[in-house]
């Protein structure tokens, strides 16, 4: 008898210790749902908000040449990517057929990979040819003008009615 008492003891815990850790992943679950539906976390998501102004930055791209957002006076498309994103891997063809698309061609577009320089190569060697290319470390100069921190991150910039570098279009506007 002892013996049973023990075993239903035990069940009893194992059940208690299972319906807390199930209560625990229950919590996380609607954490991570609220930060999905609100854009957070999400692939494409991230970067400034049509309308809001391109903050201040200098850079040079991989050929030497100065970058700042003076540059960015026309419309110019912009893209972050990492070479550790696997979605920025799978979609590294759509964005260079999407740069050689590109009105203006190559001084309108702005491929920013961000990763470390040998990481970088593959991404600089496909883009190069259609963009003007950037690598920086991850939260670099770039990243925090255009608020950055989700890869791929895409999007239009211009300047605006005053003068402003802001960004001009909305996300469905960029390829996904």
């Amino acid at each position: 008898m002892p013996l049973l008492v023990t075993a239903v003891v035990v069940v009893g815990l194992l059940g208690a210790l299972n319906l807390i850790l199930t209560l625990g992943v229950v919590k996380r679950l609607r954490e991570h749902n609220t930060l999905l539906s609100s854009g957070a976390g999400v692939a494409g998501s991230g970067g400034l908000e049509v309308g809001e102004e391109v903050g201040v930055f200098t850079a040079v791209d991989v050929t030497g040449r100065p970058l700042d957002r003076r540059a960015l006076a026309e419309d110019t498309f912009v893209a972050f990517v990492s070479p550790s994103c696997a979605s920025c891997a799978e979609k590294l063809p759509e964005l260079v057929a999407h740069a050689t698309a590109a009105p203006g061609g190559r001084d309108r577009v702005l491929a920013v990979v961000v990763g470390d320089r040998v990481e970088a190569e593959a991404f600089v060697a496909e883009l190069a040819p259609v963009s003007r290319v950037v690598v920086e470390a991850p939260g670099g100069e770039l990243s925090r003008a255009f608020r950055a921190t989700n890869y791929p991150t895409m999007l239009w910039v211009a300047a605006d009615g005053q003068g402003r570098i802001a960004r001009v279009k909305k996300r469905s506007e960029v390829p996904a």
